[in-house]
C-alpha cells in the first residue's frame, strides 16, 4: 500500500486530482507488479500547479515521480471522502492505488495542513446580544437555514458577534504568506500599536499617518467602535461560506465541482491583499476621487492594479457597498474593486435566506432576490412559498395560513378574522367582512352607499334619519346621512343653508362675521357696517384717522389751502376746516410790525398786541437801544417804540434844539 500524507481525503474526477485549494503535502510510494518500473513512469497531472518539497516548481502537465518523494501541490478542493484514490498512468494506461493516511505522519514532511475543516474561521455567534433589540432578545440562536436569529428574527450580523482568536486575513482567506516578512501583518505588530489590525511594513508614525486618514468610527484601535466594525466587516465582507466548503451547509454534491471552480478563479485571478507605500516617489491621482497624491505621501497599491495605480486610505472602498475594504482585501473585476461579497455576487446568485451562493442551476427568483429553491419558505412556519400564494408583509413572505392567523383584522360583527379572501372594510379603526357589513337596523348592506353611526352602530341613510337626524336652523330639515352639516356656537346648517343675511350666498369654507346672531360674509359686513370716511365716503379698512369725531383716511385728511397730508402732522382749523401750520399764518395769523411775519401762536407762541399793533416777544425792542420791552415800561412816538431813557434822551435833544 502506498501512504500519502495529509489530512483530508482527495480522490479522482475523470483520471484528474481533485483536492483542496489550500497547500498540503503528498509523498507517494508507488506498488505494482513491477515497482521499479512504475516508479519511473510519467504520471499525467491536472492542470494546477505543483511545487517539490524544496519550493521548486514541477511541470503542470507531467512529472517523473521516484518513489519516496514528497510533493507540495496546490490544487482545488476534494469533493469526496473515500480513503484512496486512483492515479493513473497514462503512458501505461494503468492505474496506481494510493491510500490517504489520517494520521499525523510527519515522516519526511512539514507539518501538513488539516484540509478536513478548510479555513478555521471561529466566530463566536452563540447567545451573543442583539444590538437592535438588546434585552428583549436572550441572545442569537441561529435559525435552521436562515441567517437570522431564531429569538428576534433580527439578521446574524446585527449581534455582537465576534472572533475567538486574533483574525490575520490572510488565514482567513487562504492566500499564501508573502516572503517578505515586512509584508506580513503580525498579532504582536497590531497590538503593540494599539489596534485590531494595522497595515503590514509600516513604522509606527506612519502607521498613524495611516490611521489618522480614516473615517474616526472606523479606525480599529482596540476596544472602540472601530474594533467592532472592522469585526462586522469581516464577517460581512469576507463571508466564510464563500472561502471553504466546509462552511457550506446548502453545497449540492453535483454543485460542488462549480464551487471549487469558482474559488480557484477567484483566488488566482480577482482576490489579493493591498499594501500601503509610506513615501509616493512622484505625484499621482487617487483611482476613486480623483485628488492630487503628491510626492510623499502615503498611498494604498493593489497589485492586480499594477504599480501606477493608487488610492488614498479613505478611497480604498468596494464599489457596490462603498465600505472600507477590510484589512484591504479586494477583488478586482472589470477594472473596479469589489469586497468578496459583492465580487462574487457578480458572478453567482446569492440565496437572500442562508446567504450562500447559489451553485445549482435551478433555483427560485421571488421578490427580486434570489432563493435556494427549498429557502423561499414562509418567515413564520418555514413552509416552502416555491408555487404557493403568498403575502408580503414587512418584506418578509407569509404563507396564506400564517399571514391570517398573525396580521388578519377580526370582523367587529361576527368577530371572526378576515381571511385573504374576503374584502377588508375599514371605517374608525374598526373591520368587517364585506357581507357583514351592514345597517344594524334594517340588515341592508352598506358597502358603496351613504351610511352614518352612532354609539359603535352602522345604520343605512334612511334608519339613521329616523332614529337620530338633527334637524337644519336654516330650513328646519333633518340631516340626512352622509350630508356635510355646518356648526357654529351650537348650531347647525346644511351647506347650502349656511348663507350671509344679506347677499343669501353659501359661506362653504370662506370667512364670515356674526352679528346680533346673524352671519355677514365678510364683504356684506363691510358694506354693511364699516366705517366710512367723511370725505370720500369709501370704507376705512385700516390707518384711519379721526378729526372732530369724523373717521377720514389718512391720504383724505389733508389741508384745506395747499392739499397737504396732515396725518401726523402739526395743524389747525378755521371754521372746521384743517389747515396746515403754514398756510394758517399765511392765511389767517396777525403779523409782527416790527418784522412782518405772521404771528401763529403754535406751540404756546408768545406776543405784545398795543393799540391794534402787534409785536413777537423777541421782535418788542427800543428802537434806540434794541433792548427788550417785554414786562417794562415804554413810550411811543410815532411808529416807533422807546424805553424811558432813550424817549428822555430824544426829548432832551429836541428841546436843546
Amino acid at each position: 500500500m502506498a501512504p500519502a500524507y495529509c489530512n483530508r481525503p482527495i480522490t479522482l474526477h475523470n483520471n484528474k486530482i481533485v483536492a483542496d485549494s489550500l497547500s498540503f503535502f503528498l509523498k507517494v510510494q508507488v506498488q505494482s507488479s513491477s515497482t521499479a518500473q512504475f516508479s519511473k513512469k510519467r504520471f499525467s497531472l491536472p492542470p494546477r500547479i505543483y511545487y517539490g518539497a524544496d519550493g521548486s516548481n514541477y511541470s503542470p502537465s507531467a512529472h517523473r515521480f521516484a518513489a519516496g518523494v514528497p510533493l507540495k501541490l496546490t490544487t482545488s478542493r476534494s469533493a469526496l471522502s473515500s480513503e484512496t484514490f486512483r492515479w493513473a498512468d497514462m503512458a501505461s494506461q494503468q492505474l496506481v492505488v494510493v491510500q490517504v493516511s489520517e494520521e499525523n505522519n510527519n515522516d519526511d514532511l512539514d507539518n501538513p495542513v488539516d484540509l478536513f475543516k478548510g479555513l478555521l474561521i471561529r466566530e463566536i455567534d452563540d447567545g451573543q446580544p442583539c444590538l437592535l433589540c438588546h434585552e428583549k432578545c436572550p441572545g442569537f440562536s441561529a435559525h435552521s437555514f436562515r441567517k437570522v436569529c431564531q429569538n428576534c428574527k433580527c439578521p446574524r450580523d446585527r449581534h455582537d458577534i465576534y472572533h475567538e482568536d486574533f483574525v490575520n486575513v490572510r488565514d482567513r482567506i487562504g492566500l499564501k504568506i508573502p516572503d517578505d516578512p515586512n509584508m506580513r501583518m503580525t498579532k504582536e505588530a497590531a497590538l503593540s500599536n494599539g489596534y485590531a489590525w494595522v497595515p503590514p511594513g509600516l513604522p509606527n508614525q506612519k502607521i498613524e499617518d495611516y490611521m489618522s486618514q480614516l473615517p474616526n468610527h472606523k479606525v480599529p484601535r482596540l476596544s472602540s467602535p472601530g474594533e467592532k466594525y472592522r469585526e462586522k466587516q469581516l464577517m460581512i465582507q469576507l463571508p466564510r461560506q464563500d472561502l471553504s466548503e466546509f462552511y457550506c451547509k446548502y453545497l449540492e454534491t453535483g454543485s460542488r465541482r462549480s464551487f471549487h471552480d469558482f474559488v480557484m478563479v477567484r483566488n488566482e485571478m480577482a482576490l489579493d491583499i493591498a499594501f500601503v507605500k509610506d513615501s509616493l516617489p512622484t505625484d499621482m491621482d487617487c483611482r476613486k476621487c480623483q485628488g492630487a497624491l503628491a510626492a510623499g505621501d502615503l498611498a494604498v497599491f493593489a497589485p492586480k492594479f499594477g504599480e501606477n495605480v493608487a488610492w488614498h486610505p479613505a478611497c480604498f472602498v468596494c464599489k457596490r457597498c462603498d465600505e472600507l475594504l477590510v484589512d484591504m482585501t479586494y477583488c478586482v473585476k472589470d477594472g473596479y474593486l469589489f469586497c468578496e461579497r459583492h465580487y462574487a455576487e457578480t458572478i453567482k446568485p446569492r440565496c437572500a435566506a442562508c446567504d450562500e451562493l447559489i451553485f445549482a442551476g435551478e433555483y427560485t427568483k421571488a421578490m427580486n432576490k434570489d432563493w435556494h429553491t427549498g429557502h423561499f419558505c414562509c418567515w413564520s412556519c418555514d413552509e416552502t412559498l416555491t408555487g404557493q400564494r403568498y403575502i408580503l408583509r414587512d418584506e418578509h413572505p407569509y404563507c396564506i395560513g400564517c399571514y391570517e392567523t398573525t396580521f388578519a383584522n377580526t370582523c367587529h360583527e361576527c368577530r371572526k378574522p378576515i381571511g385573504t379572501d374576503s374584502k377588508d372594510l375599514s371605517y374608525k379603526d374598526k373591520h368587517w367582512h364585506e357581507r357583514c357589513f351592514l345597517c344594524s337596523m334594517c340588515k341592508i348592506s352598506l358597502v358603496d352607499k351613504p351610511f352614518g353611526s352612532k354609539d359603535d352602530r352602522l345604520f343605512c341613510a334612511s334608519c339613521y334619519d329616523a332614529a337620530f337626524a338633527t334637524k337644519c336652523d336654516g330650513c328646519g330639515e333633518i340631516f340626512k346621512a352622509g350630508t356635510r352639516k355646518m356648526e357654529y356656537k351650537g348650531h347647525q346648517w346644511h351647506e347650502q343653508c349656511f348663507c350671509c343675511v344679506t347677499c343669501k350666498q353659501p359661506i362653504g369654507t370662506r370667512s364670515f362675521i356674526p352679528k346680533d346672531n346673524e352671519i355677514y360674509c365678510a364683504s356684506c359686513y363691510e358694506e354693511k357696517f364699516a366705517t366710512r370716511c367723511v370725505k370720500c365716503s369709501k370704507i376705512i379698512s385700516s390707518g384711519g384717522v379721526t378729526y372732530k369725531s369724523e373717521p377720514w383716511h389718512r391720504e383724505c385728511f389733508m389741508c384745506t389751502n395747499c392739499n397737504t397730508s396732515l396725518a401726523g402732522q402739526r395743524f389747525t382749523s378755521r371754521d372746521d376746516k384743517p389747515y396746515c401750520a403754514v398756510c394758517f399764518a399765511d392765511l389767517f395769523a396777525k403779523r409782527c410790525d416790527a418784522c412782518a411775519k405772521p404771528i401763529t401762536g403754535m406751540g404756546g407762541t408768545k406776543f405784545i398786541s398795543f393799540e391794534d399793533r402787534h409785536w413777537h416777544n423777541e421782535c418788542f425792542l427800543c428802537i434806540t437801544c434794541k433792548c427788550s420791552l417785554v414786562g417794562k415800561g415804554f413810550i411811543t412816538d410815532g411808529l416807533d417804540v422807546l424805553c424811558p431813557d432813550c424817549a428822555k434822551l430824544k426829548l432832551q435833544s429836541q428841546i436843546r434844539a
